[in-house]
């Protein structure tokens, strides 16, 4: 699969980092071993979502879930594909200032780390975990502090300026599954996993500029 010299340039191109503190990307990236990692932060912009982020290579493939992660393997949870974040994108929690690309206040719902799961009947190439995204679906399972238990992501439509795909919850019939839970009914009033804080909270520490109008 063909690798942009610049993955985060997009990333980079929206934002003006002089008034935003959203992490520019300059980070060392992965230090030390270990199974990569996800974050879901709540995001409340101009519609209130979730960003469903996964680790892979070097950076967070990112996908806005509306209505969240699923929690029953017969719900089926459209997720539009965002630009690439930096790693240490998983850590950022505050309020975007308005005027700027995503304005308004991000929390962390749920992190923790994933591991590819393999290839079953719809992929028996044996892709590695980035090829067989590149190619519309992956497999994994999520050990998170809220999700936990075997997810995909399958894209459905390709073409023009977004992909859409799919993310689900797939029924676990092996060891270590998992029984995590989906998203919380009322995220407005859902508690951040390193924090503790709602986004009420975290915006009324935290003031958004308010010059600019939200996106």
């Amino acid at each position: 699969m063909a690798r942009t010299k610049d993955p985060l340039r997009t990333y980079r191109g929206k934002r003006h980092f002089g008034r935003t503190r959203e992490p520019h990307g300059d980070g060392p990236g992965r230090t030390g071993g270990g199974d990569p990692r996800f974050v879901v932060q709540i995001h409340d912009a101009s519609t209130l979502h979730f960003d469903f982020r996964l680790e892979v290579d070097g950076v967070l493939k990112s996908w806005s879930v509306p209505k969240g992660p699923p929690s029953d393997p017969a719900q089926k949870r459209l997720a539009v594909p965002t630009e690439d974040h930096p790693l240490e994108y998983r850590e950022f929690e505050g309020v975007i200032a308005e005027g700027e690309y995503g304005a308004g206040t991000v929390v962390v719902w749920d992190e923790g780390t994933y591991r590819p799961l393999p290839p079953g009947r719809r992929d028996r190439r044996g892709l590695p975990f980035a090829d067989a995204l590149a190619d519309g679906h992956v497999s994994f399972r999520l050990h998170g502090a809220k999700l936990r238990g075997d997810y995909a992501l399958t894209r459905f439509r390709g073409g023009g300026k977004r992909d859409s795909w799919l993310l689900v919850r797939e029924r676990s019939t092996g060891k270590g599954g998992g029984s995590g839970r989906g998203a919380p009914a009322d995220p407005a009033r859902a508690r951040s996993v390193r924090s503790g804080r709602t986004l009420r909270q975290v915006a009324a520490a935290e003031p958004a500029d308010d010059e600019g109008s939200r996106r």
